[in-house]
């Protein structure tokens, strides 16, 4: 059994001598310290001792005391020098230095940002640097101040993120991999088994404060080791008439090729493309807090630049400046290193949707598209076909200008082909049956099936020129395509074809946005040009006007400010290390030579296997992921005790030794879809009801019809007031389907099969105009998972008086300024209310004195405890015989 170990530094103090800072960290409860002890008198070189002994509560309080008296003078006892406490923070994010001597950075406020399971992930909001050598040894240099300046312009509370207990460098499929035994279930541990803690290597790939902890990375204990990743990360709660499913959306940059718009394009000899970003959509039912023990659901696709060696000449003033293909590359070298790393991470296949131009009248985009098919056509030679890489070639700005044709309907059915080929992961509590994956809508459906699930197996690959604006409208096509098929797994939905203009899509397409948002002002500069309901043709016209801004605000970026942004990056990432004598970077005519270190070594290697690009291990664990295959190997294993606090997930997420308030809970303060999405009009709280205007009008009554899809929740209701649409216009102007032959032939090429050639319609709209009206709410089941209909089950009279006299007891309270304005009392209404006797024995605005609490009580309080902690346990014969008397009924 295997749990990943908790880190036992999560706060973090640093006192201060003339000689020495002492960095005591220790746990969330302050039971456990550790001490890094720092040497301030070496001006240039950075001296760490950690003594990795673990202390408890009063034995750092000696070791600090003895500190203190042993550097206590007659001066520091005027002033109180001795040992000074000087900043709390909440980790360490590294140690870098320039000219002079070394600086300690230190994060000082962190927020959750988002729950992945009991792991909390939380986003960077301030730091700070601390100079380590004292002023007495400390060697001033006039170009210190200018390397700091520049470094802290890339600024660590800007979308850089960090977890204690989970590591964010892989997804999700990676860490729930066991890596002991790949079939046997990971349950919670009980209090007399052996665990083993497991603690995953990074992928440096995506550590993006890698060179920040080089100096002591292998000097201490791995507690103190915080690895950051850039990019962005959000959460939001579907509820599904009160079942929380949390939807979260990781992207990780990768540091590697990493810079501004137009000075990092293409490729590096390494193989690593410019803008590459891994996008993560998580759907967790929440309504059990532990990982295993609950359904998850996750997909992964990424964004890059297309894998040549090209580049854009800046040096023109224009929005567009030309594309240039640098140098030849007749063997595919950067493009076989590219692929041989997503095979290597992914396993096969490998989905490349290409969203370039491919019909222009002076050609500009078109110039990458025949270089980059040709490119997969060479590497295709040498892998068998089931492992081949698979181009799409989609020309989304030409099909968005037409006015008969739909962009999001053509992704949409590109996007389920995709979808279908990779899979998705999927891990259930118990394990699946056959029966499960055999149903209609998993038909054609690829991915590695396990007995507990599915893993995906593969990627899908977008790009356009930029990998923005397009990009992540397409990404979020294939986004809404998964959303569907994990809702449905998790048994939320029948079907998994969501319709637009719904709470559930309204929250996707929002984290979309500012999931592209987010990236493009890292990248080019300033927020998307053109989104989502651009391509839906819904935009406002206002929208117009906010494009051409952010339009001007990318290219004054581009123009003016991208060289510095570059140098700081270089100089943040340790690409460039200033020395004495050694050419300042900002002197520098280029930084080629940053980005590509080992040219002669790569073009050695690449004489001699231009066929050979992949590598044999990762090819003998196709289709699988080479890298989940060996993660045994790569992850550190600890033999612990069941009760250690490092494995105990439980308390370490509940904080049951804290006063809390559910005020301050994260779930409580997450965007929920019932509280933040859903129309103030609106009677159903389903979030896949779409908010669309009735046309139908009674003259007697108003009734407002809600647009839903036949294999979702039905609801319908008398009397209720008209819903607006969210998005302003009906949803039947951007689900026009196009259909024809001509575009189909003109914005695919998929070897040899069509792109839009889809076995399944895309979402259509449900007639209502025939539908019967329902006076009462109905509430109809679309899972095994929720049991027998509930609608047979109604409120009787007793229970809806009951529910009444609370409203009314409410409405009073809330409002006896306007009743007493009417010559009627509170006092009146109340007298009729009967009040339910209280089980305290004494009760007032003083204090209440509680009732006696049996012992049968006490047993189900502590048996739910137990249940909390350990899980639950199988259900006897006697309960199932009972249940399943019950389930007879409905049969």
């Amino acid at each position: 059994m295997e749990q990943p170990i908790i880190s036992c530094i999560q706060k973090v103090i640093l006192y201060e001598t003339k000689a020495r800072f002492y960095i005591v960290g220790s746990n969330s409860t302050e039971s456990r310290f550790r001490v890094l002890k720092i040497d301030r008198t070496e001006p240039k070189e950075l001296a760490i001792h950690d003594d990795k002994v673990e202390y408890n509560k009063m034995e750092v309080r000696n070791l600090l005391t003895m500190i203190k008296s042993g550097n206590t003078t007659k001066e520091s006892k005027k002033t109180d020098s001795a040992l000074i406490k000087t900043v709390s923070a909440f980790g360490i994010a590294g140690f870098v230095r320039f000219l002079e001597g070394y600086y300690v950075i230190l994060i000082t406020k962190r927020r959750k940002v988002s729950l992945i399971g009991p792991h909390v992930v939380y986003k960077i909001e301030d730091t700070t640097m601390m100079y380590i050598p004292n002023d007495t040894v400390r060697q001033a240099h006039h170009e210190e101040s200018k390397y700091v300046k520049m470094f802290q312009s890339v600024d660590m509370s800007d979308n850089f993120y960090f977890s204690y207990s989970y590591d964010l460098t892989h997804r999700l499929q990676y860490n729930m991999t066991p890596t002991l035994s790949p079939e046997v279930p990971q349950h919670g541990p009980s209090p007399s088994t052996t665990v083993y803690g497991v603690r995953t290597k990074p992928t440096e790939k995506y550590v993006w404060n890698s060179y920040l902890l080089q100096k002591y990375r292998e000097v201490v204990h791995p507690d103190w080791l915080l690895f950051l990743i850039h990019g962005f990360v959000d959460q939001k709660n579907i509820s599904v008439y009160g079942k929380s499913l949390y939807l979260t959306l990781i992207a990780r940059r990768s540091n590697k090729f990493a810079g501004t718009r137009f000075l990092k394009r293409g490729a590096n000899c390494d193989g690593y493309v410019a803008n590459e970003v891994e996008t993560e959509q998580i759907v967790i039912d929440s309504s059990v807090t532990f990982l295993e023990k609950t359904s998850v659901t996750s997909f992964v696709q990424i964004r890059g630049s297309i894998p040549l060696y090209w580049s854009q000449d800046v040096t023109k003033m224009v929005p567009k400046p030309p594309i240039m293909l640098d140098q030849s590359d007749p063997y595919a070298g950067a493009a076989g290193l590219h692929f041989n790393q997503m095979l290597k991470r992914y396993g096969s296949p490998i989905i490349i949707l290409n969203l370039v131009k491919r019909r222009e009248r002076r050609r500009h985009e078109s110039i990458l598209t025949g270089e980059y098919k040709s490119t997969i056509s060479y590497l295709n030679q040498f892998l068998p076909p089931e492992h081949w890489i698979r181009y799409m070639g989609f020309d989304m700005a030409h099909i968005s200008k037409s006015k008969t044709k739909n962009v999001l309907v053509r992704l949409s059915q590109i996007a389920k082909k995709c979808v279908r080929q990779t899979g998705f992961f999927v891990h259930k509590p118990r394990p699946v049956i056959k029966e499960f994956w055999e149903a209609p809508e998993y038909r054609g459906f690829q991915g590695q099936k396990t007995s507990w699930g599915c893993r995906q197996s593969g990627v899908i690959r977008t790009n356009c020129v930029d990998c923005l604006d397009r990009t992540n409208t397409a990404q979020f096509a294939i986004g809404r395509c998964v959303l569907g098929y994990q809702l449905f797994t998790l048994g939320v939905v029948s079907s998994p074809d969501l319709e637009f203009d719904t709470d559930c899509l309204k929250m996707l397409e929002q984290l979309y946005e500012a999931h592209g948002d987010t990236i493009a002002l890292q990248y080019g500069g300033s927020q998307l040009v053109h989104r989502i309901e651009g391509y839906r043709k819904i935009a406002p016209w206002t929208s117009h006007s906010k494009d051409i801004m952010h339009t001007l605000s990318r290219y004054y970026s581009n123009t003016f400010s991208d060289l510095e942004k570059q140098i700081a990056t270089n100089i943040f990432l340790g690409l460039y290390s200033p020395a004495e004598g050694k050419a300042n970077i900002w002197e520098l005519p280029t930084d080629f030579y940053l980005h590509n270190k080992d040219v002669r070594a790569i073009l050695e290697y690449l004489r001699y296997s231009s066929s050979q690009w992949w590598e044999v291990p990762v090819y003998r664990s196709l289709p699988l992921s080479y890298e989940e295959e060996q993660k045994s190997n790569e992850c550190t294993i600890v033999t612990m005790a069941a009760n250690e606090e490092c494995l105990d997930h439980y308390r370490d997420y509940y904080r049951t030794s804290e006063f809390t308030s559910i005020h301050d809970l994260f779930p409580y303060s997450m965007s929920h879809s019932v509280r933040d999405y859903k129309p103030k009009a609106a009677k159903d709280d389903s979030p896949f009801t779409l908010r669309v205007p009735s046309e139908t009008k009674d003259t007697n009554r108003s009734v407002m019809y809600h647009r839903v899809s036949s294999r979702t929740m039905l609801f319908m209701s008398e009397s209720q007031e008209i819903n607006p649409n969210i998005s302003g216009k009906d949803s039947t102007s951007s689900q026009t389907s196009t259909g024809s032959s001509e575009s189909d032939s003109e914005s695919s090429d998929v070897d040899g099969t069509s792109v839009t050639d889809t076995t399944e319609d895309s979402d259509s709209d449900v007639n209502l105009k025939g539908r019967s009206q329902i006076s009462r709410r109905r509430f109809t089941a679309v899972s095994q998972e929720y049991g027998p209909e509930l609608h047979k089950y109604a409120p009787n009279h007793k229970d809806t008086w009951m529910y009444e006299r609370y409203v009314r007891i409410s409405d009073v309270c809330q409002t006896p300024p306007k009743n007493e304005k009417r010559g009627v009392t509170p006092g009146s209404i109340i007298e009729n209310l009967v009040y339910p006797k209280g089980v305290f024995k004494l009760g007032s605005s003083y204090g209440v004195e509680p009732p006696p609490v049996n012992k049968q009580d006490q047993d189900i309080y502590n048996h739910s405890i137990l249940i909390g902690s350990r899980g639950a346990r199988e259900p006897n014969k006697k309960d199932i015989q009972f249940y399943n008397k019950y389930l007879n009924k409905f049969h």
